[in-house]
């Protein structure tokens, strides 16, 4: 592996030939914690080393053990969601059905001659079906 350090400012590089063992520790370091081997270089040449506050595979364990959690509520929720949807789109549809019959109610009484009805409170619920 060959790694090339350029200054931020000026035409200085410098060009080093890593040998193959270093270079595949870096690139594991890099998948397993996932960052791009180049920031894995400039921790180990700056020092920025963390020590860890706690077992690293116990916290791993902890996390995967979360994740199966996340997943089991997922599969138990999604159905719900699902029937959610369906419920939406069926006042969607309800409120267009019902905004039609208000309008054409509206001529009815117009070619009646009797007095039209407001009633915003239906209007403003059925505008909300509609978004």
């Amino acid at each position: 592996m060959k790694l090339i350090i350029k200054p931020d400012k000026g035409f200085g590089k410098i060009k080093v030939e890593l040998e193959d063992e270093l270079a595949g520790e870096i690139k594991g370091l890099s998948e397993r914690y996932g960052v791009p081997a180049e920031r894995v270089i400039e921790i180990a040449l700056k020092g920025e080393f963390r020590e860890p506050l706690g077992e690293l595979e116990e916290l791993e364990e902890k996390a995967e053990e979360l994740e199966k959690r996340a997943w089991k509520l997922e599969k138990e929720y999604s159905p719900l969601r699902f029937k959610a949807y369906g419920l939406s789109e069926d006042n969607r549809i309800l409120a267009r059905e019902l905004a039609s019959l208000i309008a054409e109610n509206s001529q009815l009484r117009r070619f009646l001659g009797l007095k039209p009805e407001r009633n915003p409170e239906l209007r403003r619920l059925i505008s909300y079906y509609r978004k």
